[in-house]
This record gives C-alpha cells, sequence and structure tokens, in this order.
C-alpha cells in the first residue's frame, strides 16, 4: 500500500512539474520581484499587474535577475488605445529604452507602422501583422545566444539573430491605456 502511494505521489509531482515546464512564475511574489523605473499606477490582484495612468515618461517593471538564455511566455491585455512592450536583455536596468533593449512592442497604432506589434523598433520589423487591442494575447519570447525568436498568438513576427548582449534584466512596460500582465513565467536554457 505504502509503494502505490509513494509511486502515484511521483506520478503527481511529475505531473505539476510537466504543466510548468520548470518555469519561474515572475509574479508569484507580485510586484516583489520587480523594481519600477519611472512613473505608473502598478498594481497587483488575482495573478494580475497592470496600469492604466502614469507619468511623461513610459513605465516599466524590471526584474532584479538577469536572464541569459531563456524562454519567456506571457498574457498580456491592452485597451483600444494602448502602447506596451516587453523588453529583453538591457543594458541599463535603470534607463530602459528600445536602443539598449529588444522591446518586442505591443502597439497596434504605432505612427510609424514599421516596428508595430510584434516587431522590435530599431531591430526587427514585425514578420505578420498581429493586433492586440480589447482582449488577452499570448506572447512566447525565446531568446538563445544572438537568436531572438517571439511568436504573438501563435503566429512568428520574430525569427531573426540580433546583436544585443546575451544577458540582462526583462521588463514589462506601460506607455499608455489600460495594460495587463498575467501568467508570466520564464524558463532559464540550458
Amino acid at each position: 500500500m505504502i509503494s502505490k502511494l509513494k509511486a502515484c505521489a511521483v506520478v503527481l509531482l511529475a505531473s505539476a512539474c510537466a504543466s510548468t515546464g520548470g518555469a519561474a512564475d515572475l509574479l508569484a511574489s507580485g510586484l516583489d520581484g520587480f523594481t519600477v523605473v519611472n512613473t505608473a499606477n502598478w498594481s497587483y490582484a488575482g495573478g494580475v499587474v497592470q496600469a492604466s495612468t502614469g507619468g511623461a515618461q513610459p513605465s516599466v517593471l524590471v526584474t532584479k535577475e538577469d536572464y541569459q538564455d531563456f524562454e519567456l511566455t506571457l498574457e498580456v491585455y491592452v485597451s483600444e488605445e494602448h502602447n506596451s512592450g516587453v523588453f529583453i536583455r538591457c543594458s541599463d536596468r535603470t534607463n530602459i529604452q528600445a536602443t539598449n533593449c529588444y522591446e518586442i512592442n505591443i502597439f497596434d497604432k504605432r505612427p510609424d507602422q514599421t516596428f508595430r506589434t510584434g516587431g522590435a523598433p530599431g531591430f526587427f520589423k514585425p514578420l505578420a501583422q498581429v493586433d492586440a487591442a480589447g482582449k488577452w494575447n499570448t506572447l512566447k519570447i525565446r531568446a538563445e545566444g544572438p537568436h531572438i525568436l517571439a511568436v504573438f498568438n501563435g503566429v512568428t513576427t520574430i525569427d531573426s539573430d540580433g546583436p544585443l548582449l546575451s544577458n540582462g534584466p526583462i521588463a514589462l512596460q506601460w506607455g499608455a491605456g489600460e495594460v495587463k500582465f498575467r501568467s508570466v513565467r520564464v524558463k532559464r536554457l540550458p
């Protein structure tokens, strides 16, 4: 009987580990795992971090840890009017910019549509047009060596090598409108 219970416990533990794929939940401690750069009304409740107003400059939640090779998965919601993004491989955690990080953009109505939602301004034009407004979206970002892959709602928008650092924090951006993130998970790659 005890050996059957042990076998069941091993199976349940293996199933639980497989379901998360060894990924760490960046929102497991709410906002505690992040440093806020610039002003916004960031709040955390029910597994969702969100902001809807802020200062003149975009605000970002910057991870306290750096990540080298990784796979990041998350869900993001933005209102009709919005400006958001996910920054990776940033060289200066106190000055998060699209020039010193890759910003996987979430900005459907960007004035210059060249680097709209799914692209990385200054680095990668989106391979396909995707729209994010008014719904929950899935975003998967894989950074391995110089290679960056971004998949937005199942559509590959970036699949290219880039020149930036191979290490740095991850940052979630509020720039305008209502922005929400949930299920933010990162898995370090070997």
